[in-house]
């Protein structure tokens, strides 16, 4: 499985869902990493993981749908809370093991209530709690 033998493509060519789904790497339990970004501004809000089910109930519906490893099952982001977050594209990396989702997230993406999960910051040899919650 890899994506390999479509790297040179030219733009604008069109290849099925299916061939890529088929050639994604997954770990073992047939999760990928995605990375939810701010549509409009290239904010990165957070990091889950998807399997191929939940890739496709994202496409279908648009709304985000992904895999909680913690409480193995899927978890459509914000149908407790209501921090929804909506599809705008999806784009899979070269080597096939990430996918980017640019997403519009009105609220705040994280479950600490922040705008998104990266609040842990690194100066020098501290790291420093970057952003206040929202209240």
């Amino acid at each position: 499985m890899s994506l390999k033998e479509y790297e040179n493509l030219p733009k604008g060519e069109k290849l099925p869902l299916e061939t890529i789904l088929a050639n994604l790497k997954t770990d073992d339990s047939g999760l990928i990493a995605a990375i939810a970004q701010q549509h409009d501004t290239g904010e990165v809000l957070m990091l889950a993981y998807m399997n191929e089910k939940s890739i496709r109930e994202t496409l279908e519906t648009g709304q985000v749908c992904y895999w909680s490893r913690s409480r193995q099952t899927y978890w459509r982001k914000g149908e407790s809370s209501g921090h929804r977050q909506s599809l705008v594209s999806m784009s899979f990396d070269c080597d096939g093991d990430c996918i980017l989702l640019k997403v519009d997230q009105k609220v705040p993406a994280c479950h600490t209530n922040r705008r998104n999960c990266f609040f842990f910051q690194v100066e020098e040899s501290n790291v420093v709690i970057a952003t206040e919650p929202n209240t």
